[in-house]
């Protein structure tokens, strides 16, 4: 056990887990250009083990694509990294004054590690839309998509069911929570056309789309950041037995739409596939969007979003300005400005929650006061040596 801790809590480990980082994020950074930020991220940082392929387009890439570089993910690299500060810590633990500012840096690299791991299983992404003078307590994301039921009986508010579409495979039947309903599943399709097809050859026999057909195309792939696939969907709705009626579904089939709704024991139903939404106990109201051009051109160099955020509990309301750099950090989450719509009549926000957000801050400040103390200590021997002198 004792040779075991000596090997992951040496220096020599230390130096060759940096040395992997590096060829990692060279390698990263070359892919990044042709998949993108996000894609590039899962694939080298969020994995245990990854492979570089040399690029088709680069010089005889079409004899060279069998030409691959095995290397550690992110994940293996950040785990060992951990181990081996930690092992490297406790073993050579000594309460020692000399050496407090070596044992902040090392706690705050710690913390750094654990920080991205925690951003990677827990941080949320999606964006919100707001209208100007408009209101949302909502946001989607395009990656994922879910299937909803919507009782929308009660006077004041709605009451979603919703069921993610990893679920929904063909021949499979789902229970809808908090309901007497089921979901058949007919089929299934992460990516599809809808086309026109006559009544006989849809198995949709209620609904806006039943005389619409589906034409399955190869999904996107995941690290296009551009591309939305169109899930689509045969549900058939079940109460007991009983089969209430079958519909198609689509996330294309959006509030442009009639909606498609289903009766079931005196209740209204709306049912939709739709980008999985995340509710808010909050609305964001946009006040005023701001769009500045450089003059005389079409060249963006600034766009901001006047909002007021509306709460139950009214102390809890604020007004803020956002705008790039400046995001609003409110109830758990963090607004930012993204984007905007075509006409300029609404504005995207990017919202995200990510419960670890404070520990890269806290990791960087002890760092920082780390190395100042060891500066401190060993300039001050220096002064006192040169005095000596």
């Amino acid at each position: 056990m004792s040779a075991l801790l000596q090997i992951f809590g040496s220096l020599k480990l230390t130096v060759i887990l940096l040395s992997a980082s590096m060829v990692l994020i060279f390698f990263g950074t070359i892919d990044q250009v042709e998949y993108g930020i996000w894609h590039t991220q899962k694939l080298y940082f969020e994995s245990f083990v990854v492979a570089w392929q040399y690029p088709a387009v680069w010089p005889a890439g079409d004899q060279l694509t069998w030409l691959r570089i095995p290397m550690f993910g992110g994940y293996t690299i950040g785990g060992l990294m951990l181990i081996n500060l930690t092992v490297a810590y406790t073993r050579r633990f000594s309460l020692k004054a000399a050496k407090l500012g070596l044992y902040a840096i090392h706690l705050g690299l710690m913390l750094l590690i654990v920080s991205e791991l925690l951003t990677d299983l827990l941080a949320q992404e999606s964006q919100m839309t707001v209208p100007e003078n408009g209101r949302a307590n909502y946001s989607q994301t395009v990656r994922e998509n879910e299937l909803v039921l919507i009782d929308r009986s009660h006077p004041e508010h709605d009451r979603v069911h919703a069921l993610p579409t990893h679920l929904l495979k063909p021949g499979r039947t789902l229970d809808i929570p908090d309901t007497s309903l089921r979901a058949r599943v007919i089929n299934f399709y992460p990516n599809a056309q809808l086309v026109r097809a006559p009544e006989a050859k849809s198995p949709a026999n209620r609904g806006v789309a039943a005389k619409m057909g589906v034409t399955a195309i190869p999904k996107a792939p995941d690290y296009s950041e551009k591309a939305i696939n169109t899930a689509t969907a045969y549900i058939e709705i079940l109460e007991g037995e009983a089969s209430l009626g079958t519909w198609l579904l689509s996330n294309v089939l959006d509030e442009r739409f009639p909606a498609q709704t289903v009766q079931a024991n005196d209740r209204d139903f709306k049912i939709a596939l739709r980008f999985q939404r995340h509710y808010y106990p909050f609305e964001i109201e946009l006040l005023d969007f701001a769009h500045d051009k450089y003059p005389g051109t079409e060249i963006p160099f600034n766009f901001s979003s006047k909002i007021v955020t509306h709460h139950p509990d009214s102390a809890k309301n604020q007004q803020a300005l956002i705008y790039m750099n400046h995001p609003l950090r409110y109830e758990g989450h963090t607004f930012y400005q993204a984007s905007f719509s075509p006409d300029e009549t609404a504005t995207i926000l990017q919202v995200v929650r990510n419960p670890g957000w404070l520990l890269p801050y806290v990791s960087v400040l002890l760092m920082g006061l780390g190395m100042s103390y060891q500066f401190g200590l060993h300039f001050r021997k220096y002064l006192k040596k040169r005095n000596t002198a």
